[in-house]
């Protein structure tokens, strides 16, 4: 399936059925009398987060969606049916902006999650509706509402626990299959990766966290070189980043700064979430070599140098667990901050 994380719509809610204007005629009836009855309430639109999907290529070849508008009244008293809604099912995680794709309408963060994105028009009265004392007999009824009607964006960002960053080759993809049961391409070009891939890793006794590979950075990704950076907001809801770096490239120094730049040129709080630092591929280089990069590479890392090869599967166990921890860790701190701001603490500057 191929994988869209962006789109625009167009919604409608459905028109009001407009009243009906009807007189009761019938023979040896005394007393008649208006009994035209109301139009039925226009159709909703409504966006709901469901599981089992993981792209918006459904909305890439059918853009215009419009709920049925309500049925006309009747007479002898007959109401008209409320027009159906229109549900439009995305995937967890996915963010609803308005036409500019600037302001963020909803946030489907949880599955079942159910948003009113167009309420429908409400349907007009009957003229047995405007009956009374000093008029018997109204010759008028009221039309339906119009509906809403608007366009919008729906953009996807994945519900990651952990994302996977670096340059192009650095080994993304072989630690998401050897971690996960994804199989993500792997080959030895650049920019193997074209879209973002998602893993269960499975550490033991119940425990799992979701690893997000995206498609690597390069030197002014943020102004489009590449890919570009516009996969990047698929790992803004991570709790850690687990940046790996080619030991056996030619400047993995250099690669660790591009990627560290690039992630500071995008912002949303990239850079002060907590960091993995990963030498990948340790296989194609020598121990001493190792120990000197790992020296170079602490001065410029939050924490301990992990030396892993994916291929050989050495080291990875031990550092899962690091990524576990932290993932749990950043989750626990996220929690207290919230509870603190429901209980109405102006100050959220600290962490347990």
């Amino acid at each position: 399936m191929k994988f869209l994380d962006q789109v625009k719509v167009f919604i409608a809610s459905g028109y009001g059925g407009p009243g009906c204007v009807s007189f009761r005629r019938e023979k040896y009836v005394e007393f008649g009398g208006p009994d035209g009855g109301d139009g039925g309430k226009g159709g909703d639109v409504w966006a709901e987060a469901v599981d089992g999907l993981n792209t918006l290529i459904d909305y890439r070849y059918k853009q215009h969606f419009k709920a049925q508008r309500g049925i006309n009244g009747a007479g002898a008293n007959r109401t008209g049916a409320d027009g159906e809604d229109i549900i439009l099912k995305v995937p967890v995680g996915t963010q609803i902006l308005d036409e500019n794709n600037e302001e963020v309408l909803a946030d489907m963060t949880e599955e079942g999650m159910k948003v009113l994105l167009a309420r429908g028009g409400r349907g007009g009265k009957g003229n047995a509706h405007f009956k009374t004392s000093r008029q018997q007999a109204p010759r008028h009824a009221q039309p339906g509402e119009e509906g809403e009607e608007r366009w919008l964006w729906l953009r996807l960002k994945l519900i990651a626990d952990a994302g996977l960053v670096g340059l192009p080759n650095a080994g993304k993809s072989t630690f998401l299959s050897a971690c996960s049961r994804a199989n993500p391409k792997i080959a030895a070009y650049p920019f193997t990766t074209l879209h973002p891939n998602l893993g269960v890793v499975d550490t033991g006794e119940g425990k799992r966290f979701v690893l997000a590979d995206i498609p690597g950075l390069i030197e002014g990704a943020h102004e489009g070189a590449g890919i570009g950076d516009r996969f990047l907001g698929h790992i803004e809801r991570c709790a850690t980043l687990v940046h790996l770096v080619d030991a056996g490239g030619e400047d993995p120094v250099a690669a660790y700064d591009v990627v560290r730049g690039e992630l500071e040129a995008y912002g949303a709080g990239l850079t002060e979430k907590s960091e993995i630092l990963v030498l990948s591929k340790m296989e194609t280089v020598s121990p001493e070599r190792l120990e000197e990069l790992k020296a170079e590479l602490e001065s410029r890392s939050q924490g301990e140098i992990a030396v892993v090869s994916a291929v050989t599967g050495e080291n990875m166990r031990p550092l899962l667990y690091r990524i576990e921890a932290a993932i749990e860790g950043q989750r626990a701190a996220d929690k207290a901050k919230a509870e603190r701001l429901a209980r109405g603490d102006e100050d959220d500057s600290w962490t347990p």
